[in-house]
């Protein structure tokens, strides 16, 4: 997996600003809510949708959109619900083979896929965070596991751009099984 400059340095800006809002811009909660979006954040944006989109061999980077971190920040001092939109990996379905470019055309299914990716990855750590907690209980492991899980259920929302929209456009049953899925680890911490 490579990575530039640029898309290192927006994927460190869009942590610290994301880890300072959830933090409440409380600096003696910062380490800690650094760890969770990194965990949480990193994961769904790296772990799932750029490594599955270079999986289809199509180019990969994460751009931070700063008008959708400063509404993270704006949201946060108002109070009540944080709503941040902090970028995305944008992806080219262009293909560098031996220093020849060829466009390869995604079918629906693995757009899908690759929008899946991110929710899902975001599903396997709250759930490893939960288990993990069983065996050495730390309130931070299970807040993780709540941010995670809503990460995932905030990105299965079914409009664009969202990644429900696009998961829900190819196959809305396999968009209904990854949200149960969301919804019951959910449901879980809470029981």
């Amino acid at each position: 997996m490579k990575f530039t400059y640029r898309e290192v340095r927006d994927l460190a800006v869009s942590v610290t600003v994301l880890a300072l809002v959830f933090s409440g811009f409380d600096i003696s909660l910062l380490i800690p809510t650094l760890f969770i979006m990194t965990a949480v954040f990193l994961s769904h944006e790296i772990l799932g949708h750029k490594m599955v989109a270079q999986h289809y061999e199509c180019e990969a980077e994460y751009r931070m959109w700063p008008l959708g971190l400063l509404l993270g920040m704006v949201t946060a001092l108002l109070g009540g619900f944080i709503f941040a939109a902090p970028g995305a990996v944008y992806i080219s379905p262009v293909i560098r083979k031996n220093f020849t470019f060829n466009v390869s055309r995604l079918t629906q299914r693995e757009y899908a896929f690759i929008s899946a990716a991110g929710p899902i990855v975001n599903i396997i750590v709250a759930f490893g965070m939960i288990a993990i907690n069983q065996f050495y209980p730390w309130d931070i492991f299970m807040l993780t596991a709540k941010l995670s899980f809503f990460l995932a259920l905030f990105n299965l929302i079914p409009f664009p751009p969202l990644d429900g929209e696009k998961i829900i456009r190819w196959n809305w049953k396999f968009w209904l099984v990854i949200l149960i899925s969301a919804i019951a680890g959910y449901v879980l911490i809470y029981l």
